[in-house]
């Protein structure tokens, strides 16, 4: 019965292991909060003005989310006026694209739990290829987008529903990616627990490059992924919809112009993958140096490494259930 023994030892180390890592970060999410709430209270997040859409993040009402937020509200007025434009000529098309990519670049740039997720997910995982980085953003903008569109054509032109109705969906969809961060932080955080433990024990198969057991675990190796896996990260970064996208195809559609307004969600979504990917690949990079770093340093370099990807699924966890948490608490308010 040893065996069965060090296998019980092992799932209580684990279990250990992955609730450890979530206090932390819980505990950093909570100094966060107490740091916040010492100045002043922020406002509310700004509602756009079609009264429809989830409400945009707004942390703080001074510095660099002031200015993201000035930004954002000048390609509001920007685009509904090269909308305008397009109903008269055509011409004006060109520039409601641009407008478009713009604000995605600016709004990815702002503060949401997307970049956040993806980055997070780069750092826990094995295989922290660039192009890996870049693909999930793409993918999680496309959603956000597509979203965006198909609760637009849903309720507003199919259903002729009110914007209290459309709130309502939106909000599902918030609530969905909230809980889907958190199930899939919880998820790769008890992988990544296990992978811990059992390099702490010397196993093989779970150390990280830096131990002796090594010689196939190069960088930027590893078992792929399961496919479940990396639709859970598009889902939980992407199934939130775009705010911006939700202004304009409403705007679009009540000025019959849908198709423009698809036309701009998309630039908007290709706007906001280059921002997000462009932040993936730099916790792809920070992944590689610290990679290298600990090659060939041991045993204890390569524990560092297991224990910073361990952090990481906590981090996807926590903030997951931080969300939940907000969402109930403002939706009981």
């Amino acid at each position: 019965m040893p065996s069965g023994r060090a296998a019980q030892a092992g799932l209580s180390s684990q279990i250990l292991v992955a609730l450890a890592a979530l206090a932390i970060m819980a505990a950093g999410f909570g100094l966060v909060a107490l740091w916040l709430s010492a100045g002043a209270p922020p406002p509310p997040p700004p509602r756009n003005p079609f009264g429809v859409g989830p409400r945009e993040a707004a942390p703080s009402a001074t510095g660099l989310g002031a200015l993201i937020m000035d930004w954002q509200s000048a390609f509001y007025r920007q685009m509904t006026a090269a909308l305008k434009a397009i109903a008269e000529s055509a011409a004006a098309t060109p520039t409601l694209l641009g407008l478009g990519f713009l604000y995605g670049v600016v709004h990815a740039a702002g503060p949401g739990h997307g970049k956040a997720v993806i980055s997070a997910y780069i750092v826990a995982d094995d295989r922290s290829a660039a192009l890996r980085g870049f693909s999930l953003s793409l993918a999680a903008a496309l959603m956000q987008a597509l979203v965006a569109i198909g609760v637009v054509l849903v309720f507003s032109l199919l259903l002729k529903a009110t914007g209290r109705a459309v709130n309502a969906a939106t909000h599902w969809f918030e609530m969905a990616s909230f809980a889907a961060v958190a199930a899939l932080g919880l998820v790769i955080l008890w992988r990544k627990a296990g992978e811990l433990v059992g390099a702490a024990r010397g196993e093989p198969s779970a150390c990280a490059p830096g131990c002796s057991h090594a010689e196939s675990l190069a960088l930027g190796a590893g078992t792929a992924r399961p496919l479940r896996e990396v639709a859970g990260v598009i889902l939980a970064a992407g199934i939130r919809p775009c705010a911006g996208a939700i202004i304009i195809l409403v705007f679009a559609l009540s000025q019959g112009l849908l198709w423009a307004g698809v036309a701009a969600t998309f630039a908007m979504a290709l706007g906001t993958a280059m921002t997000t990917g462009a932040i993936a690949l730099a916790a792809v990079a920070a992944k590689h140096v610290a990679l290298r770093l600990a090659a060939g340093r041991g045993q204890r370099a390569a524990l560092v490494i297991r224990v910073l990807e361990c952090l990481a699924a906590a981090f996807v966890a926590a903030l997951g259930l931080v969300l939940v948490s907000g969402y109930w608490s403002a939706s009981a308010g």
